[in-house]
C-alpha cells in the first residue's frame, strides 16, 4: 500500500489542461460591503474575466435554478437585462445557453451543476460569437447562497492569479529529504551494527530490533501487481476501499510510532517494572510498564486522527506525523541486499508511475490520469474521503482558489520510500567500505535535486506530476557514478562487500608500562582482564611469608 497514492500532487497546479480555468464568485447582500467567494470553473475563451476583484463588475444574480435555459420559453418576461442569471445544468449545450442569455441582455451566465465541474467548452465560431463570461458552480455552493444570502444578492466573477510559487513546497521537501536522510542513516547503522555485534538485553524480547526484510527479485514482482490491482480497484470502487485503506494506515502508522518512539523510551530510567503475570494477548510476556504506556500512547494517537482526519485546520500535523513514523519503520524493516535490487525496484516503478499518470488519460473515458484521480480522491465521490498514504500541507499563499477543492499540496509516501531504500543501501555500503559516507551523501542530496525538477515541472506544466520520473534518474544515475568513479561497481553491484557474520576487530594490545608499586592504574589498566588478573597474582605473593616464598623457590 505504500504506493497508493505516489504522484506529487500540488493544489495550486492542478488545472484542466485545455479549457478550463478555476475562478472566483464573490457573492455579496445588495448595499452591503461584506461577501463570500465561491469556486468556479470557467473558459477563457468564452469572455475573460478580470484579475483583481476590484475591478470586477458586481451584478445582481437572476435564480433560475428552477430551469435549465435550453428554449426561449424559459426566458422570463423582460429578459436578463445587466443581470448574470444562474441556472442548471441541463442536456443542451454550453452554446445554447449562453447564446440565449446574451441576446436577452445577460452580462454573464452561472451553471449550476450537480456532477463534477467540467469546463464550459464549444467551437471556435461559438467561441467569436459569445462575449459574455460563462462559469460552472456546484450544486452545494448554490445551496451555500440561497441560505446565507436569500433573495438579494449581488455577484462578481473574477480570476485571481495563482502564484507559481507556495511556500508549503519549503516544508514538503524539508520533510521528505529529511525523512529520507533520517530513515536510511538510521535504516544502514542499525543494520551493519547488527552484523558485527549481538547486545545482551535486558528488556527480554521486547526490546529486539525489528527482524528486517531483504526483498528479492520476485517479491518485487509480486509487489508492483499488488499495487497495480490496487491501483485500479481504488479507481472503480473508491468509496467501498477507502475505508479499508484509512484503517490499514492507522495501524501500519502505530505501529511505526511506536518503532520510532520505543529507543527514546527506554533511556526513560522510570516504569521498568513488568506487568503481573497475565493471559491477556499481546501481555503474557509481561512487558514493561513505560513500553504498555507507549502502545497505549501510540494507538490513541491513530485513533484521534482517525476521527477528526477530515478537520482541514490541524489534522494534517497528525497525519504527517504518522505518515513519516510509518515512512522510518518501512525503511528500517524493509532491506536492498544489492544494488541490482535497487535497480530493478526503482524502474519498475518508475514505468508504474509513469503510466498511470500520463498513459491512463488516454484510456479513461473522462480523460483523468487514474494515480491523480485516486491520490486527489475522485471529485464524484460520494464519501468525500481522501487516501492518508500522502504527507500533506495547507497551502500558505492564501489565494481564494484554495477554495476550489485544492487547500492541500501532497506527496505520496512511495516518493519518500522507494528513493530511500536505495539511500539505505548506499550508508550500509558506506560502512562496510569506509567510504566516508560519500554513497550516501550522494545519494541524498541527488534525492532533494530531483524533488526540485518534479517541482520546476509542476510550475511549466501546469499538472500533477509522477515523481519518480525525476526522483529515479537521478538517485540511480548519481549512486552509478559514485561507483565508477570509486572502481567499486562490481562490489556495489552485487553487494558482495556484505557477509552475514562479520569478524570481530582484533583487541588492540598496547604495551605495560612498569610503574611503581605506589602509582595507582590508570582506567584502561583496571578495565584490562590480563591486568586484574596479574595485579591479583602480585598481591597474593606480597602477602606471603618470607618463609612461603623460600620454600616455593627451593
Amino acid at each position: 500500500m505504500m504506493r497508493g497514492a505516489v504522484t506529487l500532487l500540488l493544489g495550486a497546479m492542478l488545472f484542466d489542461q485545455v479549457l478550463g480555468e478555476y475562478g472566483m464568485a464573490h457573492v455579496s447582500d445588495q448595499g452591503k460591503n461584506k461577501g463570500k467567494d465561491y469556486c468556479i470553473l470557467f473558459n477563457s475563451q468564452w469572455a475573460h474575466l478580470p484579475q483583481d476583484l476590484g475591478k470586477a463588475s458586481r451584478l445582481q444574480i437572476h435564480d433560475l435554478t428552477a430551469s435549465v435555459l435550453c428554449s426561449p420559453s424559459e426566458v422570463p418576461a423582460g429578459g436578463f437585462t445587466n443581470r448574470i442569471p444562474m441556472v442548471l445544468r441541463g442536456n443542451c449545450t454550453f452554446y445554447e445557453k449562453v447564446r440565449l442569455a446574451q441576446i436577452n441582455g445577460a452580462k454573464g451566465l452561472l451553471i449550476v451543476s450537480r456532477d463534477r465541474l467540467t469546463p464550459p467548452a464549444g467551437n471556435r465560431s461559438q467561441y467569436e460569437e459569445i462575449d459574455i463570461p460563462v462559469a460552472l458552480l456546484s450544486y452545494t455552493d448554490m445551496l451555500d447562497i440561497s441560505k446565507t444570502f436569500g433573495k438579494g444578492r449581488d455577484v462578481a466573477m473574477y480570476a485571481p492569479h495563482e502564484p507559481v510559487f507556495d511556500y508549503n513546497m519549503v516544508i514538503i521537501f524539508l520533510m521528505a529529504v529529511g525523512t529520507v536522510a533520517v530513515g536510511g542513516y538510521w535504516a544502514g547503522s542499525r543494520d551493519v551494527k547488527k552484523r558485527y555485534m549481538k547486545h545482551k538485553r535486558d528488556d527480554g524480547a521486547e526490546t529486539q530490533d525489528e527482524e528486517t526484510v531483504d526483498v528479492t527479485p520476485i517479491m518485487i514482482c509480486v509487489f508492483v501487481v499488488m499495487c497495480c490491482s490496487m491501483l485500479v480497484l481504488l479507481y472503480f470502487f473508491y468509496d467501498h476501499l477507502v475505508y479499508m485503506i484509512i484503517g490499514i494506515f492507522c495501524l501500519a502508522a502505530s505501529i511505526g510510532l511506536y518503532s520510532c518512539l520505543s529507543p527514546f523510551v527506554r533511556r526513560i530510567p522510570f516504569g521498568k517494572c513488568r506487568i503481573p503475570e497475565n493471559n491477556l494477548p499481546y501481555c503474557h510476556k509481561r512487558p514493561q510498564v513505560r513500553m504498555l504506556l507507549l502502545s497505549v500512547f501510540c494507538v490513541t494517537v491513530s485513533v484521534i486522527w482517525g476521527v477528526f482526519r477530515n478537520e482541514d485546520q490541524w489534522a494534517w500535523v497528525l497525519q504527517d506525523t504518522l505518515g513519516i513514523a510509518f515512512c522510518l519503520y518501512m525503511l528500517k524493516t524493509i532491506r536492498l541486499p544489492t544494488f541490482k535490487a535497487c535497480t530493478l525496484l526503482l524502474l519498475v516503478l518508475f514505468v508504474y508511475d509513469v503510466f498511470f499518470v500520463f498513459v491512463t488519460p488516454f484510456l479513461t473515458k473522462s480523460g483523468e490520469s487514474v494515480m491523480v484521480e485516486v491520490a486527489a480522491g475522485p471529485s464524484d465521490s460520494s464519501t468525500h474521503e481522501k487516501l492518508p498514504m500522502v504527507l500533506k500541507v495547507p497551502r500558505l499563499n492564501f489565494s481564494p482558489l484554495a477554495l476550489c477543492d485544492r487547500p492541500f499540496s501532497l506527496l505520496g509516501f512511495g516518493d519518500i520510500l522507494v528513493p530511500g531504500l536505495l539511500v539505505a543501501y548506499c550508508h550500509r555500503f558506506d560502512i562496510q567500505v569506509q567510504s566516508s559516507q560519500v554513497y550516501f551523501v550522494a545519494c541524498t542530496v541527488a534525492y532533494g535535486i530531483g524533488l526540485l525538477i518534479t517541482f520546476v515541472a509542476l510550475a511549466l506544466m501546469q499538472m500533477g506530476q509522477p515523481a519518480l520520473l525525476y526522483l529515479v534518474p537521478c538517485t540511480l544515475l548519481t549512486s552509478l557514478g559514485v561507483a565508477l568513479w570509486r572502481r567499486e561497481l562490481a562490489m556495489f553491484w552485487t553487494g558482495s562487500g556484505f557477509v552475514k557474520e562479520m569478524p570481530q576487530p582484533p583487541l588492540a594490545m598496547t604495551p605495560i608500562n612498569c610503574k611503581r608499586s605506589s602509582d595507582p592504574p590508570t582506567k584502561e589498566q583496571l578495565a584490562s582482564p590480563a591486568l586484574q588478573a596479574a595485579e591479583e597474582a602480585t598481591n597474593q605473593s606480597e602477602e606471603k611469608s618470607p618463609g612461603e616464598a623460600k620454600n616455593q623457590s627451593d
